[in-house]
């Protein structure tokens, strides 16, 4: 029965044909801020780390039990994981689809500030040290001017509406 099954999926399915495309989704839409609000996201569960690790030190459960807290720790270390993961990948994907030899020649700091990113996401995933993920965001938001000024769209630098109300780059757009 498998063997009848596998030639009539070779059939249906046919000889597998090479494609090619000039990047993971030839759609053009590239932007660095989903890095922005991973990297805000890091500092953001690195605070909240420290806060459920003291309240779990001191005692201090303010309504919720230490089993919560402790689910609430374990939590935020895996959105940390996760996100500092997603910042580097969305980096990977703008430096390696997007920025072609031109953008390299022009701006010199590109893949030096990419490999930065790079190690200092995983330094965030390692860690919980705040300013690691401070340099994180850092970092990426002088990827965003880049990536803007290449588009010869000016940027502005605001303070996130949200904790932890860090500056972030943003396109000066209409």
């Amino acid at each position: 029965m498998l063997s009848s099954m596998r030639k009539f999926i070779k059939k249906l399915i046919g000889k597998p044909q090479i494609v090619y495309a000039h990047c993971d989704v030839p759609c053009g839409i590239y932007d660095p801020h989903q890095a922005q609000i991973a990297a805000l996201t890091v500092i953001r569960m690195i605070d909240l780390i420290h806060d459920h690790a003291k309240a779990i030190e001191a005692g201090d459960h303010k309504g919720e039990g230490e089993l919560e807290l402790r689910n609430n720790l374990i939590r935020a270390v895996a959105v940390k994981e996760e996100h500092a993961e997603m910042c580097k990948k969305e980096i990977r994907i703008i430096w390696g689809d997007y920025f072609k030899d031109e953008y390299l020649k022009k701006y010199p700091e590109l893949n030096d500030l990419t490999h930065k990113i790079m190690q200092l996401g995983s330094k965030a995933r390692q860690t919980v040290d705040r300013k690691v993920a401070a340099d994180l965001l850092a970092a990426v938001n002088r990827f965003a001017e880049i990536f803007w000024e290449s588009k010869s769209i000016a940027t502005k630098r605001v303070k996130a509406p949200y904790k932890p109300e860090e500056e972030v780059v943003y396109p000066v757009l209409g």
